[in-house]
């Protein structure tokens, strides 16, 4: 059996609506809560507050029900998840209308319980985590508290010098607990480190600024390139908005441009460290972007590149995992990310990726995000290549003008379009299927 939450019983794991909660309170509202969840065997997390999304987390465990977290909250992805998991609860913390069926609400106010310390079986599915779907259809992903355990030791490792060696991290995270980046570093950290996280889960600059004024120290602030972009921006453009001092700043979810690195190590006077790992890895390896191209592997992690990717082995993954993503070994014991092996494009005896091609086209003065992709094989077999661009002053021609000074003509996209906003989910990602529909339209 392992304990579901480490650390003295006066250790603050988390800041609820400004309430430092300690490792005790916790316990008293985790069996509270598990006492009054409906019987079940799987239960879909959808708690928006990340305090209770923990409690909720954990009140299932001790029930013996296994957590889903769809890669989306959105009622059909949910619907999806729930076909192969008919028996399923969902619960929540809000009124959801229209409710998915077998919803449960947590209280306002938790109850609170007195009872056996948090333990459950180690070896035993916590949750099922999905895959965002970015490269096709979601998968599943089974993890144990056991895994998280060992996977959270190489975390700390990973932010060493972030973290306050001589007293509780506050954490503010603008991603989802429900993905896998988010919970392992504002779910699993105040549950196994000594990480104080804010409830809260912030999405404009403004509110970033507010939630980290509120905590008691410098916070460690979890975000995504594209959080990260308009806090940036926030800062530069906007008098009234003021980021207090941070601890220093992790990103992950998608590549983090150098120069985005750079510019918010410089705005906000700390370290910008990027994460890289996946919903099937969890985190393994780290880099400074701001002056490093190279990755670092976490403790215990190896690599072995594949014809069609990388094999990835760590003390955390009860068996080896194959990722798509191709790498070069150095000699130093770090690895280059050389892309995926399906964002590689041959073209006319021409060589070109889709990542490479996405950096040519943000580049364009005016387009303020973009994607370009290949699309699926017509009848004819042929996969063309298409792009999305948000940027009001310009059209797809400008675009395209601007595009034909920086790629070969072979890789110029096809078709093009304009859009308002880009179908990103909550962590910044762009489901494949959304960008076809939007190219399709």
């Amino acid at each position: 059996m392992l304990a579901l939450v480490a650390g003295p019983a006066s250790r603050v794991i988390a800041l609820d609506r400004g309430r430092p909660v300690t490792r005790a309170l916790f316990e008293r509202h985790v069996r509270a809560v598990a006492a009054s969840l409906p019987p079940a065997r799987h239960a879909v997390n959808l708690c928006d507050d990340r305090y209770r999304f923990i409690v909720a987390l954990c009140a299932a465990a001790l029930r013996g029900q296994v957590t889903l977290l769809p890669p989306s909250r959105a009622p059909a992805v949910v619907d999806a998840v729930r076909v192969d998991h008919m028996d399923a609860i969902c619960i929540g913390d809000t009124d959801l209308a229209p409710a998915p069926p077998a919803y449960w609400r947590l209280p306002d106010v938790l109850d609170e319980l007195e009872g056996a310390p948090l333990e459950i079986d180690g070896d035993a599915a916590l949750l099922i985590g999905f895959t965002s779907g970015s490269t096709g259809l979601p998968t599943a992903n089974r993890k144990t508290l056991a895994s998280f355990v060992a996977s959270t030791t190489q975390n700390i490792s990973a932010m060493a010098g972030l973290l306050d060696a001589h007293a509780t991290t506050p954490v503010v995270a603008t991603v989802p607990p429900q993905h896998m980046y988010g919970m392992e570093t504002s779910v699993m950290l105040p549950l196994l480190g000594d990480v104080a996280v804010h409830a809260a889960r912030p999405f404009f600059p403004q509110d970033v600024a507010r939630a980290v004024a509120e905590c008691p120290r410098r916070a460690l602030l979890v975000t995504t390139p594209v959080h990260l972009r308009a806090l940036v921006q926030s800062q530069g453009d906007d008098a009234s908005f003021a980021m207090p001092p941070l601890a220093g700043i992790v990103s992950a979810t998608a590549p983090l441009p150098q120069e985005l690195a750079q510019a918010a190590e410089a705005a906000f006077g700390c370290e910008v460290r990027e994460m890289f790992g996946s919903t099937e890895t969890c985190i393994f390896a780290r880099r400074r972007t701001a002056i490093d191209e190279a990755w670092t592997l976490l403790p215990g992690v190896r690599l072995s590149p594949q014809p069609d990717g990388t094999l990835v082995e760590a003390r955390h993954l009860a068996a080896p995992v194959a990722l798509a993503d191709l790498v070069e070994l150095l000699h130093d014991g770090r690895f280059r990310l050389c892309g995926r092996n399906a964002d590689l494009l041959e073209i006319a005896g021409k060589r070109a990726s889709l990542g490479d091609l996405t950096r040519k086209l943000l580049a364009v003065p005016g387009v303020v995000d973009g994607v370009v992709v290949q699309l699926d094989a017509g009848t004819n077999g042929v996969r063309r290549i298409a792009a999305l661009a948000v940027a009001p002053t310009l059209s797809p021609n400008d675009i395209l003008h601007a595009l034909r000074v920086q790629m070969d003509p072979v890789f110029l996209p096809r078709r093009l379009r304009c859009v308002p906003a880009l179908p990103r989910n909550e962590t910044g990602k762009l489901p494949r299927a959304e960008v076809l529909s939007l190219l399709q339209g």
